[in-house]
């Protein structure tokens, strides 16, 4: 089945191809759009493939005209946090998914692992949440909040690494970095906390 990055988002507003592309030539030259299925302004599935010809991701754009899929998706998702943490995120994404109307799922392919792929998808990535708005998920990491920080984890327990996250405190997120693999960052965050000693973002 492979690894998917998803973007949920209630807006019903197609990503506009160009703009993409554009994005492409600015920040990730080796990187080419093809449209699958679906005339450019009404896209349904694009292919982001590498200059080499692998391809980076298969993307499909769902939205609540396609019958009981989204709803069948969002409510696997309601069902699936209830067993994760931090308790508040948790809750916040069950209050905020039953408005999604459109799922951007991404497929993560061979060309991911290309010169420039996983620059490729970001970018590609990047400016489909830009123009759609709506939150992350990604497979094996979690949620993010709508600008892109995580906030519900479901990493595994051996990862590492500096992560930008964010905590809901007094209805507004606090965004922060902190390490994966400190074990005081974590239990900190699962818990709903700002840990100790990490860089604050905006």
């Amino acid at each position: 089945m492979g690894h998917y990055i998803r973007i949920l988002t209630p807006s019903q507003t197609v990503p506009s191809i160009a703009r993409i592309r554009a994005a492409l030539s600015s920040n990730a030259p080796l990187g080419q759009l093809e449209v699958e299925a679906g005339p450019d302004e009404g896209w349904t599935q694009i292919s982001v493939v590498h200059e080499s010809g692998e391809v980076v991701a298969d993307i499909e754009r769902n939205s609540d005209s396609d019958g009981d899929l989204i709803a069948e998706e969002i409510e696997e998702f309601r069902e699936e946090i209830e067993d994760y943490e931090p308790a508040s995120a948790a809750a916040w994404l069950a209050d905020y998914l039953p408005n999604i109307k459109t799922i951007y799922a991404f497929q993560l392919l061979g060309g991911t692992e290309a010169d420039q792929g996983w620059e490729i998808l970001g970018t590609v990535k990047n400016s489909i949440h830009e123009q759609v708005g709506g939150i992350i998920q990604a497979d094996h990491e979690g949620f993010t909040e709508e600008r892109g920080f995580q906030i519900l984890w479901q990493f595994s327990d051996s990862v590492t690494g500096p992560w930008w996250m964010a905590v809901l405190q007094d209805g507004k997120w606090i965004r922060f970095q902190m390490d994966l693999g400190n074990r005081k960052h974590r239990k900190a965050f699962l818990v709903g906390k700002v840990p100790d000693g990490v860089t604050m973002g905006e």
